[in-house]
């Protein structure tokens, strides 16, 4: 579905990340593993695969960092070629705590870094996608931006703001053939997952039509699609994967 395609997936050492490159390599795509700590879990990823066939290279970047990721995509290309398809998944830290409880400098910082993330990452990729006439961008968002939680206002918030600047860069990119959809996860087996309560896991099963949580692989199908042909008159759509709890 993706042969020739050359992706780059920000955060995919590990969890959802680790399995859209594998996927997308599954089908066809040359995969930029980009992490910013976890460099033995990255070359994992890169190791596996290879091993399957594919190619794929390791980056380092921490993507809240222009010149970083200006650095990483002037490798990527000079390794694989041209920019075609960009995921932004990369997971920025928050404290999880009652509004009244929260500084304001860790809520900007969540803000400020979700947004740095897809911001910076878009103008190293756009303009060589405008000037080819075709690309595809997906941001992994949240289903919490549609439907918070207690405790999760800024990641609700950023989210939220990530959704609205995908529907601007759908708007503005689409007559240069240029697709910008939001993958909106919800609870998802990851290795941050795993520590919450299993009374918690059991809550979201209950109040989830398909009666399961979601696996990372759950996630990389629906990104897949968004940037397959198959999505080829898709653009600006919040696609949610959830199981059906959170039915629009």
């Amino acid at each position: 579905m993706l042969k020739n395609k050359v992706a780059v997936i920000t955060g995919s050492s590990r969890g959802i990340g680790a399995a859209i490159a594998r996927r997308l390599a599954e089908n066809g795509a040359r995969v930029v593993v980009n992490y910013t700590a976890s460099r033995d879990q990255g070359q994992k990823v890169v190791a596996d695969i290879l091993a399957a066939g594919g190619k794929a290279m390791l980056a380092r970047a921490d993507v809240t960092v222009k010149s970083e990721v200006e650095g990483m995509i002037r490798a990527a290309e000079a390794e694989l070629g041209p920019i075609d398809i960009l995921v932004n998944n990369a997971n920025m830290s928050f404290p999880v705590v009652p509004f009244t409880e929260y500084r304001w400098e860790d809520f900007e910082r969540k803000l400020t870094n979700e947004m740095k993330a897809s911001f910076f990452t878009c103008q190293a990729v756009v303009p060589g996608m405008i000037e080819r006439r075709g690309g595809v961008i997906v941001n992994v968002s949240s289903g919490l931006s549609r439907v918070p939680g207690p405790g999760f206002i800024a990641h609700s918030s950023a989210k939220s703001a990530l959704d609205a600047f995908s529907k601007s860069l759908a708007l503005e990119l689409g007559p240069h053939g240029i697709r910008v959809n939001v993958v909106a996860p919800g609870l998802t087996l990851t290795d941050a997952t795993s520590r919450m309560p299993k009374q918690a896991h059991e809550a979201s099963k209950a109040h989830t039509p398909l009666r399961r949580i979601a696996e990372p692989d759950d996630i990389a199908g629906a990104v897949l699609f968004c940037c397959s042909e198959q999505a080829r008159f898709v653009t600006g759509v919040y696609l949610p994967v959830s199981g059906g709890s959170q039915m629009t």
